[in-house]
């Protein structure tokens, strides 16, 4: 009697990339660690009246998942999501934006926590040991976003664009019933503007020599309903002139815009490519997926056929 083949069925659950295998392992040795040595907390976590002179933590912090839930959930996200991105991205970029977003997430918590206690004057915002991958987590919505945008999810029936504004606005929710808000809800937050910001004004193209994706479609204010854009629209700009003058300079001198005046070769184009190979990639996966399942299919019938 032979035993039945489960390799098809599993083809959702295959497919990860070496690399994202490799940070899985070190978000679950991470999780081990503070969880046999709890005191692995103070060295490696997010505290913000610690961080000079253990100045590291803002590096390690976003690699600590402290709750079993936060590891189960950061590990399936990065194994599923990354093997959409990463082999668009390559690994040498995927890689740079994973540790780009967790930096500056990380410095952005430890500015925003030094001000509220000067604000408050509450030792709680200097003490409270922060880490997780969810900055992360959300960062790769946004790379979604801006690859496949609209991109029909099949189960949520939404538009892949929509998937950060309403991981944001969900967990907005979520904080007024729980009382751990605190401690997850700003790393969504600047997790999912920084990763906006790297996309939108740093990421480097190979293939065209420039940088980041000014396109209208990945703008800002295409995070919110279409009906306060023209409310976001003139305070983003504001911040655009003030963090991003020198990024346009260069794209200008490259072949992006001049005046507001698009070249040719500029990146609506590269845009526009950049969603088709994200589409592709994403067709392929899945028919790879349902290949792998129909013959899983066919060798339980067979199987099932011998048996009898």
């Amino acid at each position: 009697m032979s035993t039945p083949s489960l390799s098809g069925g599993m083809g959702a659950f295959s497919g990860f990339t070496r690399l994202c295998k490799g940070l899985a392992v070190v978000l679950i040795g991470g999780h081990i660690v503070v969880q046999l040595l709890p005191v692995a907390v103070t060295y490696l976590a997010l505290i913000p009246a610690r961080t000079i002179p253990f100045v590291w933590n803002l590096i390690t912090s976003g690699y600590i998942e402290q709750s079993i839930h936060g590891v189960v959930v950061s590990t399936l996200g990065l194994l599923f999501i990354g093997k959409l991105l990463e082999p668009v991205w390559g690994s040498r970029e995927f890689l740079k934006f994973i540790f780009v977003v967790n930096f500056l997430t990380s410095i952005c918590i430890f500015i925003t926590a030094i001000a509220l206690y000067y604000i408050t004057r509450k030792e709680t915002y200097l003490y409270m040991p922060l880490s997780g991958f969810h900055g992360v987590l959300s960062g790769f919505l946004v790379g979604i976003k801006q690859m496949i945008p609209d991109q029909e999810l099949p189960l949520l029936k939404i538009k892949a664009k929509w998937l950060p504004s309403l991981s944001l606005l969900l967990s907005i929710a979520i904080s007024f019933w729980t009382a751990e808000s605190a401690t997850y809800l700003p790393i969504l937050i600047f997790g999912t503007y920084m990763s906006w910001i790297y996309l939108r004004y740093w990421q480097r193209k190979p293939e065209t020599k420039l940088k980041g994706d000014p396109s209208e479609d990945f703008a800002f204010s295409t995070f919110f309903p279409e009906f306060l854009r023209p409310v976001i629209d003139p305070v983003a700009s504001i911040f655009h002139r003030m963090l991003c003058g020198r990024y346009e300079a260069s794209n200008e001198s490259q072949g992006y815009t001049v005046g507001g005046t698009t070249l040719p070769g500029s990146d609506p184009i590269e845009a526009s490519r950049r969603r088709e190979r994200g589409a592709r990639a994403l067709e392929e996966r899945l028919a790879a997926e349902r290949l792998g399942a129909a013959k899983g299919t066919e060798e339980l019938g067979r199987d099932a056929t011998e048996n009898v």
